[in-house]
C-alpha cells in the first residue's frame, strides 16, 4: 500500500469522524425541534403525574417545545413502561416511571417484558418518596426500640397493612420486619386509602405510608409516627428519626422515581435533558412544590442514577424474596 493510498483512507476516516461529530452537536443544538411525550405508566393524579406534569412544564419554558405528558396506566406500570422501550429513540418519547416499574417488578414478575438498565437510557432521578412507619394511637409503643420489643415479646400478635401485595409500603415492611427478624402478620388492602382507613379504624396495628397520605394524621393526633425509612430524615417531619438511627442500622428503603429514554437515543440528548433536570430540581419554587407532595428533589448525573437503579432492584429483590409475593 503506496503512502497516497495510505493518505487517501486517512482522509476518509477523518472526515467520517468529523462528520459524525457535526451530526452530533447538531443534534444537541436543534434538539427539541417537535412536541416531547412524557409516558407516565400510572392513572391520572398520582404523584409521579404530578411530578411528571411539573417537570413538563419547566422543559416547555426552556426548550420552547411542548412536553406533555400521557398517561398510560396499567398492569402495575408495565403498559406505560414498555410502550416507551419499544418507541423511537430519537428523545420525542420519555419515560418518568417510579420504584415500582424500575425497581420492584424485576424480581416481583418472571417474565418481565423491558429490562430497567438494557432497554433504556436513563436521564437522571427526580425525587424520592419518604415511606412513614406509622401506628395506631393507641398502639402500646412510642419509639421504635419499643415497637420492637414489644413485637418480639408477643410473637405473631400484631399485624400490618399495605395498598397490596408487592407495592412499595408492602415490600419495605418486609424488609423492615427482616432486619429486625419481626414476625407481623401482612393484611393487603385494596389501594393505600383502604389500609389507612384500616390504620385509624384499628383493624390494623401499623403500616408504611408515604407523607401526603399521613403527615395530616399525624399533626392532628389521629395516628403515630415512629419512624422513616430513607436514608436521611424527612424534609417535611425532620423530627421524626430514620429506622437506621433508631435502631435497625444500615435499613433504607425509600420511593423514587426517574426520567428514561429508550435504549440507544444518543447521549448528546441525555446530557441535554439532564442539564436541565438539575437546573429544575434546583428551583426553590420547585422544591417546595414536590415537598407539599411529600416528595423530595434526587439530582443526580445519568451515570449516577444508573448505578442507583441497579442497587434499588437489588435491594428490593431481597424484600420481594422474604414476602414470597410473585406477580405471575
Amino acid at each position: 500500500m503506496n503512502k497516497k493510498t495510505i493518505l487517501h483512507k486517512f482522509l476518509i476516516v477523518l472526515f467520517l469522524f468529523s462528520a459524525h461529530n457535526i451530526f452530533a452537536q447538531s443534534q444537541v443544538r436543534v434538539y427539541p425541534n417537535q412536541q416531547v411525550k412524557v409516558v407516565v405508566p400510572f392513572p391520572v393524579g398520582q404523584t409521579t403525574d404530578i411530578v411528571a406534569r411539573s417537570i413538563s412544564q419547566e422543559f416547555t419554558e426552556v426548550f420552547g417545545q411542548s412536553f406533555f405528558v400521557e398517561d398510560r396506566g396499567g398492569a402495575a406500570g408495565i403498559i406505560g413502561t414498555e410502550l416507551v422501550k419499544n418507541s423511537a429513540p430519537d428523545g420525542y418519547t420519555l419515560l418518568m416511571a417510579s420504584s415500582g416499574p424500575l425497581g420492584i417488578n424485576p424480581s416481583l414478575y418472571s417474565k418481565l417484558p423491558y429490562d430497567p438498565l438494557n432497554d433504556f437510557a436513563i436521564v437522571g432521578t427526580l425525587v424520592t418518596v419518604p415511606q412513614f412507619l406509622v401506628v395506631r394511637k393507641d398502639f402500646p409503643a412510642n419509639n421504635l426500640k419499643e415497637l420492637i420489643n414489644l413485637v418480639k415479646q408477643n410473637k405473631g400478635k400484631f399485624n400490618y397493612g399495605s395498598g397490596g401485595n408487592g407495592l412499595t409500603n408492602h415490600l419495605t415492611m418486609e424488609l423492615f420486619k427482616l432486619s429486625a427478624a419481626l414476625d407481623i402478620t401482612h393484611v393487603p388492602y385494596k389501594g393505600s386509602a383502604a389500609s389507612t382507613t384500616g390504620l385509624l379504624g384499628g383493624e390494623i396495628d401499623m403500616l408504611f405510608e408515604s407523607g401526603p397520605a399521613v403527615m395530616p394524621l399525624i399533626k392532628d393526633g389521629k395516628i403515630k409516627a415512629i419512624a422513616v425509612g430513607s436514608q436521611n430524615r424527612s424534609l417535611t417531619l425532620p423530627d421524626i428519626p430514620t429506622i437506621a438511627e433508631a435502631g435497625v442500622p444500615g435499613f433504607k428503603a425509600v420511593a423514587w422515581a426517574a426520567f428514561l429514554a429508550p435504549a440507544n437515543t444518543p447521549k448528546s440528548i441525555i446530557d441535554k435533558l439532564n442539564t436541565e433536570l438539575k437546573k429544575i430540581l434546583s428551583k426553590p419554587a420547585i422544591k417546595e412544590r414536590f415537598l407539599l407532595l411529600g416528595a423530595e428533589p434526587f439530582i443526580s448525573t445519568p451515570e449516577q442514577a444508573r448505578e442507583f437503579i441497579k442497587k434499588e432492584i437489588e435491594n428490593w429483590a431481597i424484600a420481594v424474596k422474604a414476602s414470597g409475593a410473585k406477580a405471575d
